[in-house]
């Protein structure tokens, strides 16, 4: 009788655990990580976006695109944001300065060159920066240097060679890299100042000369977790598939350093 007792009791309290079970498992959730990026990084991270979709299931991208410094400005703003991916070590001070990145996630992930470009078919010769003739240039395409990190290594550059004030009457200002190439691909600048990396992807440009890396800060793009992130893990993933291997060698596929 006790063991017909206990093996009755050990059938209810296993059916009571197999119920409870089933009752509390919680669905996976799907996960949209948020990152503002660098508008040179917009082709290499479109094209990471599908591997990492298909080796994180559940976790879907949404890039938000632009200058490092607006979006660092709309972060300090509490714009929602996860990963922040800037083109300047400037931008990414600023916020690690107000607490507002998670500094262990912080790393430098690639590098980039300044180069002058014209359009594919101009006539325009000059060979190193150090040529820039104002009097036979009617625009020059820039970033607007106060938010614009290729704008900011422009100015530097110009400021070195003694070309910046000179020049003032000529600028046309981008709001972001892709502006600047813009402009010049449409023919609405002579020339233009912007990455080796935006060059490499563009049909409509010839590269005319590189600038000198001692002329100007060093370009370097580094990347962290916002620290009001609510995906931290996955952020932090993410971060670390840019910085593997296979995200170093699409970022070399698109022209970074």
């Amino acid at each position: 009788m006790k063991r017909f007792l206990l093996s009755a009791l050990v059938v209810i309290l296993s059916s009571l655990f197999i119920g409870c079970s089933a009752t509390d498992k919680q669905p996976v959730e799907d996960v949209e990580l948020l990152i503002s990026a660098a508008a040179s990084l917009t082709d290499a991270l479109e094209e990471l976006k599908g591997t990492f979709e298909e080796e994180h299931e559940g976790v879907r991208l949404t890039y938000n695109f632009g200058s490092s410094g607006k979006l660092a400005t709309n972060i300090e703003n509490g714009a929602p944001s996860d990963v922040f991916l800037s083109a300047s070590t400037k931008d990414m001070n600023a916020l690690e300065e107000k607490g507002l990145i998670i500094n262990e996630s912080r790393k430098d992930f690639t590098s980039n060159a300044l180069v002058l470009i014209a359009p594919k078919d101009s006539s325009i010769e000059i060979a190193s920066f150090e040529d820039i003739d104002r009097e036979a240039l009617d625009h020059i395409a820039v970033g607007e240097p106060e938010s614009v990190p290729v704008g900011r290594y422009t100015k530097e550059t110009f400021e070195t060679l003694d070309l910046w004030e000179p020049l003032q009457e000529k600028l046309v200002l981008g709001s972001d890299v892709r502006q600047v190439l813009t402009h010049v691909e449409m023919g609405n600048a002579d020339v233009g100042v912007v990455y080796s990396s935006d060059a490499f992807i563009s049909d409509d440009v010839i590269v005319l000369a590189e600038s000198n890396p001692e002329w100007h800060e060093p370009i370097v793009y580094p990347g962290a977790v916002v620290k009001d992130s609510k995906h931290r893990e996955a952020a932090q993933q993410f971060l670390d598939y840019v910085t593997s291997d296979a995200g170093i060698e699409t970022l070399q596929k698109f022209g970074f350093k």
